[in-house]
């Protein structure tokens, strides 16, 4: 069974920045896979944070991502990267990386679709 493994999470000032990795264990290979950055805030649903296509890298950022949020691809350390500056109170939750043989608007826009593989999450905190 291949597990996700996320990363890089904490607490942080409003403000701040935080830089999140994804990556799989055991060598399993990322790249033919789209990769998606979900966040689930308490009591909330989960949503579509980020998205990284597997061939071409297109990248597909939530409105209030874009513009802070930066999503990478290092194909050589097979890990997945997000970037996130100028963190907001708002943006506080666990970050979970999903990989899937999906669009990237299939992926993003769709956080409670089938994934191929899922990581147990990472929290961030943003405090005011």
């Amino acid at each position: 069974q291949v597990q996700l493994v996320e990363s890089g999470g904490g607490l942080v000032e409003d403000g701040g920045s935080l830089r999140l990795s994804c990556t799989a264990a055991s060598g399993f290979s990322l790249g033919p896979y789209a990769i998606g950055w979900f966040r689930q805030a308490p009591g909330k649903e989960r949503e579509g944070v980020s998205c990284i296509g597997s061939s071409f890298n297109a990248e597909y950022y939530e409105p209030s991502a874009k513009g802070r949020f930066t999503i990478s691809r290092d194909r050589a350390k097979n890990t997945i990267y997000l970037q996130m500056n100028s963190l907001k109170p708002e943006d506080t939750g666990t970050y979970y990386c999903a990989a899937a043989m999906r669009t990237l608007r299939e992926l993003c826009g769709d956080p409670y679709g089938a994934m191929d593989y899922w990581g147990a999450g990472t929290l961030v905190t943003v405090s005011s």
